[in-house]
């Protein structure tokens, strides 16, 4: 420590850049040594004891030899839950396929497997979806093939 007090003292008693760069270079050597975190908390104190100018300089040197914290572990991301096949859909779960503007909607699944209709109910005019059977499903796809109705990209599956 009788080397750190020498250094402080020169460089308190210097306003040259070069003997203040040499003299940080030997203190951060000190700081960094065998009794590198002793010399790191005396010069602390040390610095808090200094007129401003020292204690930038001190701190620069403190700020360079301190040991990085190591940055806390990520937590693991959640793996995302496997899809309920029973939940409820979505609108977003289903892709518009036929659009008849006199009332007739043909949606699917994302994946193609189930098919649902949308249409007016008769006794109150209000949109009804229902789901189609399979067979019900190649029954309107025939019935409909060569249609204009059918959304781009959204043709049936065969």
């Amino acid at each position: 420590m009788e080397a750190m007090d020498t250094l402080v003292t020169a460089l308190r008693a210097t306003d040259d850049d070069t003997e203040i760069e040499r003299i940080k270079a030997e203190l951060t050597a000190l700081c960094r040594g065998a009794q590198g975190a002793d010399g790191r908390s005396y010069l602390e104190g040390v610095a808090r004891g200094e007129v401003l100018e020292v204690q930038w300089e001190l701190e620069e040197v403190l700020e360079v030899t301190t040991p990085k914290k190591a940055e806390p572990p990520k937590p693991p991301e959640p793996e995302p839950e496997p899809e309920d096949p029973n939940r409820p859909l979505s609108a977003k779960d289903l892709d518009k396929v036929y659009d008849d503007p006199r009332g007739l909607i043909l949606h699917r699944t994302k994946d193609g497997k189930r098919w649902f209709a949308t249409q007016a109910d008769p006794r109150t005019g209000q949109p009804q979806t229902f789901e189609l059977h399979p067979s019900e499903i190649d029954q309107l796809q025939s019935q409909l093939q060569g249609s204009p109705y059918w959304v781009i990209g959204g043709a049936p599956v065969t």
